[in-house]
């Protein structure tokens, strides 16, 4: 019985080959920062308000001129359709059934515009990394446009890649030649090397404004995160002469990064470390959050990833002034278990989560939900 968001890292890890796995659920280094993210969480005590009316309960949020049902979405996570065959679509349904944004990653194995098909009545954003060609972005940004893709999500915190043992050690390198290990392991998994074998090895489509693939050496940059290193704040002018939409940036953790951000007029920021996946030596994201809230002075809204794996987790962020959370490596999870439907099962039981906590702090909204609810324990 799936009661909880970690029986579905178990079963995914029993149903995906191990470099699949490790490469979802591993981090960088010593892979400290990932531990943070939720051990911090957890020091975070909620403190119940009591004899309050919830009789009436709204866990609904607006978010620029768009209304999530619950306070949270899925962020961007690359290499979907390794997961699953067509991963990045499915997540994408997933979301809009209940009614939550869905963030396509540059690194997706969909394309844009199929994706955005697959979900029309959904909320989606397109998250954008600049590589060293930046036509490469310039062409992305305009197919998400056109698309109907309601915000772009710059991420600024992987100008290269961390040192992920886990997958130094599987060789889970572009192009991919597995080992004696490796294939043993994909035998020892058939539904999904057989579904692999099916659909194709998965790549990442949207390098290129058509269907054409892209060269190996493009596709290996990006899965390394071999970015644009002279990607500055200014850069940000030239994103805004492409987009007029929401623009919002991803991967701050000071709060002087977030007052700069505010200076250049993006419309959000995300508070976020990779998921542990880059600086191992960084604050969790938890941690992080109070002095960017701060910082912002709610002129914009500040969201956050990181760590999130109960409902309860989510409203300690919102009670720190978070207007919403992202999750990640749990819908990877619900993906790996049983597509769309596991993915729903994840969302579902977030949403509930939420909802329960709410009403057992005495608070019927969101906006509710205060500092005062968050007690440290020391």
């Amino acid at each position: 019985m799936m009661l909880r968001i970690s029986d579905f890292r178990t079963r995914a890890r029993s149903r995906l080959p191990r470099f699949v796995f490790d490469y979802v659920d591993g981090a960088a280094e010593d892979e400290e920062c990932i531990v943070r993210n939720e051990s911090d969480l957890r020091a975070l005590h909620l403190l119940p308000t009591c004899l309050r009316d919830t009789t009436q309960l709204d866990t609904s949020i607006e978010v620029f001129g768009s209304r999530w049902s619950s306070p949270f979405g899925i962020t961007p996570v690359g290499f979907a359709g390794l997961v699953r065959p067509h991963g990045d679509m499915e997540l994408a349904r997933a979301a809009a059934s209940i009614g939550i944004p869905f963030v396509l990653s540059t690194p997706s194995n969909d394309r844009i515009e199929a994706v955005r098909a697959s979900a029309m009545n959904g909320s989606q954003w397109m998250q954008l990394y600049v590589m060293g060609d930046r036509s490469i972005a310039e062409q992305m940004v305009r197919r998400a446009k056109r698309a109907g893709y309601s915000a772009l999500v710059l991420t600024v915190d992987a100008t290269v890649s961390g040192m992920r043992e886990r997958d130094v050690r599987n060789g889970f390198k572009l192009p991919f030649r597995p080992g004696l290990k490796t294939l043993v392991d994909l035998a020892t998994h058939p539904a999904w090397s057989l579904s692999m074998a099916m659909s194709g090895s998965p790549g990442f489509v949207n390098l290129t404004e058509t269907e054409a693939k892209a060269s190996p050496q493009v596709q290996a940059a990006l899965l390394a995160r071999t970015m644009d290193k002279s990607l500055t704040w200014e850069s940000l002018r030239w994103l805004r002469s492409l987009w007029e939409g929401p623009l919002l940036v991803k991967g701050l953790l000071h709060p002087q990064d977030a007052k700069r951000a505010l200076s250049y007029g993006v419309d959000g920021v995300v508070v976020s470390n990779h998921g542990g996946r880059q600086l191992d030596a960084a604050p969790s994201t938890i941690s992080a959050l109070p002095a960017v809230v701060d910082a912002v002075e709610g002129r914009v809204p500040v969201f956050v990833d990181g760590g999130f794996r109960r409902g309860s987790d989510v409203v300690k962020a919102l009670a720190l002034g978070a207007r919403g959370v992202f999750i990640g490596r749990p819908a990877i999870w619900g993906l790996a278990v049983n597509g769309q439907a596991g993915v729903n099962s994840v969302l579902r039981l977030f949403a509930d989560e939420i909802a329960r906590t709410m009403t057992l702090l005495g608070t019927s909204r969101v906006s509710d939900l205060q500092p005062l609810h968050v007690q440290k324990n020391v």
